[in-house]
């Protein structure tokens, strides 16, 4: 039996069908971010094929991995929300997704990458300043 199939499928074939068209990448939020740290003169790698997870953001020469999370399907402790339909189905699919996060941020570590995680609901130039400030803080180590 492969993976797929032991999962319970959603009830709703039009929700089903509609979530199958949210974007996985270029968000609005992930846009916004990649402006703002351009804007600072910040270059990266937009989701890095030969790393664990695909960051949307990688910062080859500090090694640091960056990556947008919404608000639901990431489980904001502040905005993540759990649907009133489907309620299991739901719970089970949201934690896979907390789990597999956890995953490839465990396996970009033992690459000896450090890994940000923005929240959709940040402001870009607030996250901008996480990153900014994480970035100068693995270069200049680098380069002791």
């Amino acid at each position: 039996m492969d993976r797929k199939s032991a999962l319970p499928a959603p009830l709703n074939a039009a929700t089903s069908a509609r979530l199958r068209r949210q974007p996985r990448a270029s968000t609005k939020p992930e846009l916004a971010l990649c402006r703002e740290l351009h804007r600072r003169g910040l270059r990266f790698r937009v989701n890095h094929p030969r790393l664990p997870g695909r960051p949307d953001m990688a910062f080859t020469r500090a090694r640091v991995a960056v990556f947008v999370d919404g608000c639901f399907w990431h489980c904001c402790p502040e905005h993540g929300t759990l649907p009133r339909n489907n309620r299991d189905w739901w719970q089970a699919k949201l934690d896979r997704n907390v789990a597999r996060d956890r995953a490839k941020d465990a396996a970009l570590a033992d690459l000896g990458w450090t890994v940000l995680h923005v929240w959709e609901h940040e402001a870009p130039e607030a996250a901008a300043d996480r990153v900014e400030a994480e970035w100068r803080r693995r270069v200049s180590s680098a380069t002791r």
